[in-house]
């Protein structure tokens, strides 16, 4: 199974460009689409689902036109999207059968068993009962991904599935969608970067709609490999490092910003060479790009 989409682009009404010509080759496993709010992701995410037409370009699943056979992509897909409503009154039981039947499972022996499977898979049989308005917010997330594979899909699509989760819940949709990930294309679309360093084994980094690089994690991660180097500063150096170094990370520790700068040699000034990480070539990548 494989996902092949060629030049796809989409500007909408209002002259913004969300995709521009967009090429990828997505195998069955997890594939991780990263990039900051407004990069253009969902654009891509709601496309392929069949929501939104593109203006020009190509998408294929195996034999499958996925911008003209939209009614037979819908029966091979799965979909979560960043923001889903739920009936907070219903149980996760009732709501799932209830979806089930909505998706042509009218056979009530074979609707019960897949149900109840899903809610074991996605570790929701105990609280089956429960009121989905009591479940926390990723144990609604969990619901969602089990909406999202009644169908049995060959191709699943999750955007920015763990935003505002705790890790403990974070780590369980991780091996969630890691298992389903061994039989079906599942397309992970964050701005989080572990998301995909835990999960992915091939990626994209997209930015204004345009794709600007694609690989596996371990071979991206070389595109900044001895070019990535540290230096902890006070608060008020920072705004003349920005000016001085290409800055593409800070954070705090004990209070004082820690930065890294890409540069393509030893900087001196006290800065230290250190191991590049995916998150080095994401920042690197969409505030300006490898030098």
């Amino acid at each position: 199974m494989e996902l092949i989409i060629d030049n796809l682009s989409k500007t909408y009404s209002n002259g913004i460009k969300a995709l521009n010509s967009v090429s990828l080759e997505i195998p069955t496993g997890m594939f991780g689409l990263l990039g900051p709010n407004g990069a253009g992701k969902s654009s891509l995410m709601r496309t392929i689902a069949t929501l939104q037409e593109a203006d020009s370009g190509t998408v294929t699943l195996n034999n499958l036109d996925v911008l003209e056979q939209k009614n037979e992509v819908r029966k091979v897909l799965g979909y979560l999207p960043q923001e889903f409503g739920l009936y907070p009154r219903i149980s996760a039981e009732v709501l799932l059968n209830h979806l089930a039947v909505l998706k042509g499972l009218t056979n009530k022996k074979e609707r019960k068993e897949v149900v109840n499977a899903l809610l074991h898979k996605t570790n929701l049989y105990k609280v089956r009962k429960q009121n989905l308005g009591g479940y926390s917010g990723g144990m609604k997330q969990r619901f969602g991904i089990a909406q999202a594979l009644l169908t049995n899909p060959k191709l699943l699509i999750v955007d920015e599935p763990t935003a505002g989760l705790d890790p403990v819940e974070r780590n369980r949709f991780y091996n969630l969608l890691s298992e389903i990930g061994e039989n079906t294309i599942v397309i992970l679309s964050t701005h989080i970067v572990d998301d995909v360093k835990e999960l992915c084994t091939n990626m994209a980094i997209i930015n204004e709609g345009t794709i600007l690089l694609k690989g596996n994690p371990l071979e991206i991660i070389k595109e900044t490999e001895g070019k990535v180097y540290q230096k902890t500063i006070e608060k008020d150096e920072l705004e003349g490092y920005k000016q001085e170094y290409k800055v593409i990370a800070e954070k705090l520790f004990l209070g004082k910003p820690i930065i890294h700068i890409l540069s393509e040699n030893n900087p001196g000034n006290d800065f230290k060479q250190i191991e590049s990480s995916l998150e080095d070539v994401y920042f690197s990548q969409v505030f300006g790009g490898l030098q």
